[in-house]
């Protein structure tokens, strides 16, 4: 590392005990943004929240958002691995990704589908993690009915012959009337 590489690292980063100033500023910001939107959450360890996010579509979304030395990372699941049509789902969350703020989708090694996205400390501000939570959130919900009409629709068909021949509601299933036949 180079001699201004080096004075870069330790500006505005005062060491406090085994944390930075920026982590100390960033942790009392999210503290106290997620009390202010009362938003559910928790912080299972040191820097690590996990922020539960109401939905319409789906129901909520789990959101983690991690403090790094540097950067805030977040992550939200979105949906499992779909059962089918994958290239399309793919190319779908990639076209998505070209207009998404300060996030985009991704997968993981099971083929899960999240939101992923990484700030740095100086960017975490009130107005700024509102936006990324809001973004998180209109993507994972927003986004949920087209995800399983894309990679579940025979899941979805079948769920709704065993609730009818059964005599079940099918009233959770009533957005994708178009796949069932019932509309």
């Amino acid at each position: 590392m180079g001699d201004a590489e080096a004075r870069n690292e330790t500006i505005g980063n005062e060491t406090i005990g085994n944390e930075t100033a920026a982590t100390a500023a960033a942790r009392a910001v999210i503290e106290q943004t997620l009390r202010d939107a009362e938003l559910e959450w928790e912080s299972p360890s040191d820097g690590t929240y996990v922020v539960t996010l109401p939905g319409i579509r789906k129901l909520s979304t789990t959101c983690s958002l991690r403090l790094g030395r540097h950067s805030l990372s977040v992550n939200a699941f979105v949906v499992r691995r779909p059962d089918e049509n994958h290239e399309a789902v793919h190319r779908w969350l990639l076209e998505r990704n070209t207009r998404l703020y300060g996030m985009s989708y991704a997968i993981d090694r099971l083929g899960d589908i999240y939101l992923v996205g990484r700030l740095p400390l100086s960017a975490v501000t009130p107005e700024e993690l509102d936006r990324v939570l809001g973004t998180v959130l209109e993507n994972a919900d927003g986004s949920f009915n087209t995800l399983l009409e894309m990679g579940f629709a025979s899941a979805i068909r079948k769920e709704y012959a065993w609730r009818t021949a059964r005599g079940e509601s099918t009233r959770n299933l009533a957005a994708f009337a178009h796949l069932t036949g019932e509309s």
